[in-house]
């Protein structure tokens, strides 16, 4: 008889077991402020990103409808329209970091709000009394649906334009954007 013994690894291993790659279609959307990839799963927007303006991306697919809706609301949005969001959106995150993203698709068109005030929100989401801004800031960071999950809208403590994981310059365009058309009728 043989005997085959399996050992698996200790639960802090650093051996990992790479789940199946999610069957994503993408497409590239030429913005005024650089490429954005658009990721959807089929049946709602999963990732909307700036790709490195070196790299060289072109569109994969194009028959998805989801994506064919998220670059109808990115047309809009870079027209200076306050657009309808009339598809689904699922960004993969933990439960905390969904809450965040939550917060962030309150703030109004043309606002902001600061890290110390979504982690109010947070914290009372949760029954806390208080949340670290920080941990806000990085589930902020990690946002995986940019500009329609608008954490360009978020500032530091005393108003300060703080780190935006496309660059400053996107966010201050972003923001100028949304002001300017603010203020039309």
């Amino acid at each position: 008889n043989l005997v085959v013994k399996c050992v698996l690894p200790k639960h802090n291993s650093r051996v990992r077991f790479p789940l199946p790659a999610p069957n994503f279609m993408k497409t590239v959307y030429s913005s005024p402020i650089g490429k954005i990839m658009i990721e959807s799963d089929g049946k709602s927007l999963k990732k909307l990103y700036f790709l490195s303006d070196n790299l060289g991306c072109t569109a994969q697919s194009d028959e998805d409808e989801v994506l064919k809706k998220t670059k109808t609301w990115l047309d809009a949005y870079f027209a200076g329209k306050v657009p309808l969001l009339d598809f689904d959106i699922d960004p993969s995150g933990t439960p905390f970091q969904k809450a965040v993203w939550k917060c962030l698709c309150d703030i109004p068109y043309a606002e902001t709000t600061t890290y110390g005030e979504i982690a109010k929100r947070v914290a009372h989401l949760f029954g806390k009394e208080k949340m670290a801004a920080r941990a806000v800031g990085r589930a902020v960071g990690s946002n995986p649906i940019s500009i329609i999950i608008p954490c360009h809208r978020v500032l530091g403590a005393n108003g300060a334009l703080t780190g935006y994981a496309w660059g400053l310059e996107r966010k201050i365009k972003l923001l100028e954007l949304e002001k300017a058309n603010k203020e039309l009728p």
